[in-house]
């Protein structure tokens, strides 16, 4: 893959659901690493399956991969920082032995992204005592990762306090760039606010890690209609690869060269892998981004 800058991964999820741990319990983490070198990738996420450090050191070095981050749930907001410190410091000492780049953190507080409640219509939203409680506590945990050897990047991401653009734009405003930095997903976006190049160009200093999810706009559609929760949308199949929805990868990523972003580009895409089977759907993604991106940067 050819700009030296840009690593392209792709995020275990499709292979197995941290969130639904039953779905693709079948698929082994050598089963998945294995997928990702046919497939073409470079590396992918941690997922709440994988092992400790030196076992999956060894399997990652065995198919010359790498890690690029990790999910870390925060709840700054209900527990307090006390009680989040020491779990985080736990993850960036994990993430640092497996030589990641990022950890990826997401305020869970409220958060109904596991609830059988309407995604569309019922995300929590904080208070101005709530926001600066958020802000000033990422913006201490930006600082352990550094220490780390990581960067902390927010996920903004459906059915959470910081879901739309407005949002991230409050979270921007109110961290510490040096400590607080954005992961940039174009699925989540799309789906919440119907656009995705206007959060890029305006955060695109703060973007440090990306997620490249497409979205099938009809099934959106009829989950909107519904009142889906999220997990039942995306087991509608909401959420594809790349090259498979209605987003516009060209212009996103031709911004991306434009601004000379850095970092990863992750494939996710959350499916049930038990009708859209792994390997097919990371071959398809990969087809894509040779096709139409690599072949006009």
């Amino acid at each position: 893959m050819k700009n030296q800058d840009i690593l392209w991964g792709i995020a275990p999820i499709g292979w197995r659901n941290d969130d639904i741990p039953e779905i693709g319990a079948e698929n082994t983490l050598q089963h998945l690493l294995s997928d990702i070198v046919v497939a073409g990738f470079q590396g992918t996420e941690v997922g709440g399956f994988f092992p400790g450090p030196q076992a999956l050191n060894k399997e990652l070095g065995l198919r010359n991969l790498r890690v690029a981050g990790q999910w870390f749930s925060s709840f700054i907001i209900r527990d307090g920082m006390e009680h989040v410190r020491e779990r985080f410091h736990s993850q960036c000492r994990y993430l640092q032995e497996v030589h990641a780049d990022v950890i990826v953190v997401s305020e869970q507080t409220y958060s109904v992204q596991c609830l059988d409640k309407n995604v569309f219509t019922e995300k929590p939203h904080f208070s101005k005592e709530e926001w600066e409680s958020l802000c000033a506590g990422l913006e201490e945990l930006g600082q352990i990762a550094e220490s780390y050897g990581l960067k902390l990047v927010y996920h903004h991401h459906m059915g959470t306090g910081v879901q739309t653009a407005e949002e991230v734009d409050r979270l921007m405003t109110g961290t510490d760039p040096r400590y607080v930095h954005l992961l940039y997903d174009t699925g989540h976006m799309y789906v919440s606010d119907g656009d995705v190049l206007s959060l890029l160009h305006t955060h695109i200093d703060r973007i440090r890690h990306v997620h490249f999810k497409d979205v099938r706009s009809d099934v959106l559609d009829g989950c909107r209609k519904d009142g889906k929760s999220f997990l039942q949308s995306f087991l509608s199949g909401m959420f594809t690869v790349p090259g498979d929805g209605c987003i516009d990868f060209t212009g996103v990523y031709a911004a991306l060269l434009e601004y000379d972003y850095k970092g990863w580009i992750v494939v996710e895409a959350e499916q049930d892998p038990a009708v859209a089977h792994p390997l097919e759907y990371a071959l398809k993604a990969r087809h894509y981004i040779d096709e139409a991106l690599l072949v006009t940067s």
